[in-house]
């Protein structure tokens, strides 16, 4: 049964080679290897009994008192296991544990995140720092993506 913890750096490459797997989906946005290091601190990984990592999900600091859950990903054989589900809980309770107000989502799989705790919401209310990597997405402009918050 695979387990939640925090990324190392041994996990990085690993990160970035499911990261790049679900994008072919547009599921997440890509992430160089580069990005993925310098980010390392944000991630959380699902790692197997022999050791592969079968899923990743980062919990980032956007604003004052604002985080977001990004690049959710579990590899398809690992799904409706409960892994992402996991790594969210995970990453909501470093926000509390870092002071977080709210925390929030821009997710297409909008029942996942609602059994989490999230509520789908207006995207104005967000910062407009929130949409900055918009520009690097396939769907730009034509975003299909759902903001949901959480307040902590």
């Amino acid at each position: 049964m695979p387990y939640i913890r925090k990324a190392m750096m041994k996990d990085a490459k690993d990160i970035h080679s499911i990261i790049k797997e679900s994008t072919k989906d547009a599921m997440v946005l890509p992430r160089s290897l580069s990005s993925v290091y310098s980010h390392l601190r944000d991630f959380f990984v699902a790692e197997a009994d022999d050791g592969k990592v079968v899923g990743c999900c980062a919990l980032s600091i956007t604003w004052d008192c604002l985080a977001e859950v990004r690049s959710l990903v579990v590899i398809p054989t690992q799904r409706g296991t409960n892994l992402g589900g996991q790594m969210v809980e995970a990453c909501v309770a470093e926000a509390r544990e870092l002071g977080v107000c709210e925390v929030f989502v821009l997710t297409n799989i909008e029942d996942f995140f609602s059994k989490q705790g999230f509520v789908a919401t207006d995207k104005n209310i967000l910062p407009q720092k929130v949409w900055a990597d918009c520009i690097n997405c396939p769907l730009f402009p034509d975003c299909d993506e759902i903001p949901m918050v959480m307040k902590l």
